[in-house]
Order: structure tokens, then C-alpha cells, then sequence
């Protein structure tokens, strides 16, 4: 994972996804199922990782003899998400549920479905990752640029609108401030994928 994503990992994932497999090969020997309620998210927003997942999988078939359901790939993808984020599984949770809600929002204030393939939804995803690590940490995007933000506001109005929907779900569920930068910011991803 951490030659194929070119990044540093926690070093807590040694034991985390060790344990996690584990218990997954237990419990897929005593034939308990787990389905992964995140799994078309994971797919969709960590794509690398989910490729990861299913080399594991696949490794795990080849050195123990066990042939791990498509679910463990999403499960394990979610723990190198996590190691990269540098926090705990729930966050990661969380930041997931928030990108999905995120998604929907966009496409139901459209009427579209999005060209997951497209590297302008990839980038759009990428944004939100970040947007959902900052709202998880608490942290906020600096709003210096009022220019750029009345300029984007006045170029893609209805991108800008959609933005604003985004600012106020993501103030109600999360009780976070979204600033006036990180709107326009969102404003020109969205006119990106519509285009």
C-alpha cells in the first residue's frame, strides 16, 4: 500500500489491518458473513485503495486458501484510508458518509448522474476528500480572496447556488462553518462535472 499510494501510512495499520484480517478469516471459516454497507462508496472515492483490497484479497487466498468475499477488499481499503488520513476508522467513516451525502446532494439538485470515470469527477472527489478531512478536524480553509469568491458566485450561478446547499447541509450535520472560499472552491468542481 504505501509503494503503490507513494505515501506514509500510521504505523498503527500493522496492527489494526493484521488484526482485522484475522478476524476475518475466523470468522469466514466459521461461515459468518459481513456485508459492507460502505462498499459502492468505497469503490467510487478510494479507488486506489480499493485496488489495494483486492490484492490483499487475492494474497490471502493464495497464502492461507481462503477466498475472502469482494466486502473484505472495501473493509481493508477503508483501513488504508484511514492509516493515510492519520485517523480513527469512525472518522474514516464519517468522511465517507459525508462525500456520498455530498454526491447526492449535487446530483438530485441537477437531475444527473455523474461520469464516475471522468478525471473531473475524480478531481471533484479528491476535493471533497480534503474538504471532509478538514470538517472531521475541525479545521478551516482561509477565506482571503472575497474577489475570487464573487467572481465565481457571478460566472456559475447555479453551481454557486448548489454550493450553497452543500455549505448549509454540511453546517446542519456537522456543525461546521464552511467558508466563503471553500464555497467557490466547490462551486467550480461542480461546474466541472456538469460540463
Amino acid at each position: 500500500a504505501k509503494t503503490v499510494l507513494n505515501r506514509s501510512l500510521n504505523q498503527n495499520i500493522y496492527i489494526t489491518l493484521t488484526d482485522h484480517i484475522n478476524f476475518a478469516v475466523e470468522r469466514f471459516r466459521q461461515k459468518i458473513r459481513f456485508s459492507n454497507p460502505l462498499l459502492n462508496e468505497i469503490r467510487a472515492f478510494y479507488k486506489e485503495e480499493y485496488l489495494i483490497g483486492e490484492y490483499a484479497v487475492a494474497l490471502i487466498e493464495r497464502r492461507v486458501g481462503v477466498r475472502l468475499p469482494v466486502d473484505e477488499a472495501g473493509f481493508i481499503a477503508l483501513h488504508v484510508v484511514t492509516a493515510e488520513y492519520n485517523t480513527a476508522m469512525r472518522e474514516t467513516i464519517d468522511i465517507t458518509n459525508l462525500i456520498q451525502k455530498v454526491v447526492k446532494i449535487v446530483t438530485e439538485y441537477f437531475g444527473m448522474s455523474l461520469d464516475e470515470t471522468s478525471l473531473n469527477y475524480q478531481r471533484f472527489v479528491t476535493h471533497l476528500r480534503f474538504l471532509a478531512q478538514r470538517i472531521v478536524a475541525g479545521e478551516l480553509l482561509d477565506s482571503g480572496n472575497p474577489e475570487f469568491n464573487r467572481l465565481i458566485s457571478e460566472m456559475y450561478p447555479e453551481e454557486y447556488e448548489c454550493s450553497l446547499k452543500l455549505r448549509e447541509y454540511i453546517k446542519d450535520a456537522y456543525s461546521h462553518d464552511v467558508t466563503e472560499e471553500e464555497t467557490a472552491y466547490l462551486a467550480v468542481h461542480i461546474r466541472r462535472i456538469r460540463t
